[in-house]
């Protein structure tokens, strides 16, 4: 029998979350989990808490139905290069000699860097028949650490319009790649959700739709510039973020955007997320990953 996993209170919940934006000092973390750990350790409860990226492995790295590859993109207005992780099926390719165009989704990391679950996304949208590219932000400091709070310390020190050039840069490479149908759609998490509306505005016609999770809007003098099709996700508990939807919502009909957006009950920021089982919600995540893949066939195979 399974042990049964701790129940945390939201507020170790959110806790964390504000940890992670960087919002709230490590010490400060530890010592607000030690207050709310009740009869639970506080290692215990931090445990709980921290990614576990076997756990939410859906795709494995070594899947014979997909071929990956790490590419170095040239970003000459960012920070000269950006790195990131190519995933396409293998299938696409066997039906003939030649290889088959498909169109492609650039995948944005939350503010960690490219942690193996942002990879496991682009391996899950392979899988989809699309082929995937996940670029790492913080390439310009030696790339994702191997470690989340480690890749925090180096988000912050990033220079954020030189990163913004590099996700543009490789927006751009991925969709004049000559295995790319030139239809290109963008999807990310916390700051890679409002990369991929910062994506929109800056692409405009180049970029035919966008899957922002649980990101910010753009402002709103840019939202009439965006010319892809936008499907945004929320949590309902994501309460901050959650609130910007109606505005974002009326500005984009405004603009006469072809969009919808969804608000997930009982979800919170970083719904998405199975690597970190406390801020997941399946239901939440699996609705809009089925409803973002939908969106991509509609906007990005014609």
């Amino acid at each position: 029998m399974e042990p049964t996993k701790p129940k945390l209170p939201r507020e170790a919940i959110e806790l964390y979350n504000d940890f992670i934006h960087g919002e709230i000092s490590r010490r400060a973390f530890m010592e607000g989990i030690q207050r709310l750990a009740g009869g639970l350790a506080a290692t215990t409860v931090i445990n709980t808490l921290m990614p576990n990226y076997a756990l939410g492995q859906q795709v494995s790295r070594t899947d014979d139905r997909i071929k990956t590859t790490y590419e170095t993109v040239p970003s000459p207005k960012g920070n000269g290069s950006i790195k990131g992780y190519l995933v396409r099926p293998i299938s696409a390719d066997t039906r003939s000699e030649t290889v088959t165009k498909l169109a492609g989704v650039i995948v944005v990391h939350e503010n960690r860097g490219l942690n193996p679950h942002i990879e496991d996304i682009a391996r899950r949208f392979a899988l989809a028949n699309f082929m995937a590219f996940a670029p790492d932000g913080l390439t310009s400091l030696g790339g994702y650490p191997g470690d989340d709070y480690k890749g925090g310390q180096m988000f912050n020190k990033v220079d954020k319009e030189k990163m913004s050039e590099d996700m543009v840069a490789a927006a751009m490479w991925l969709k004049l790649r000559p295995d790319c149908t030139g239809k290109i759609g963008a999807t990310g998490f916390c700051y890679g959700g409002s990369t991929a509306n910062m994506l929109a505005v800056r692409l405009g016609a180049d970029l035919a739709a966008a899957a922002p999770f649980y990101g910010a809007p753009p402002a709103p003098e840019d939202i009439p510039k965006i010319k892809a099709s936008i499907l945004v996700h929320h949590g309902e508990l994501d309460t901050r973020l959650a609130a910007t939807w109606p505005a974002y919502d009326q500005a984009l009909s405004a603009a006469h955007v072809p969009h919808e957006g969804y608000i997930y009950p009982g979800a919170g920021h970083g719904f998405n997320c199975d690597a970190t089982p406390e801020r997941y919600n399946k239901a939440a995540a699996d609705l809009a990953w089925q409803r973002t893949i939908d969106w991509f066939n509609k906007y990005m195979r014609s």
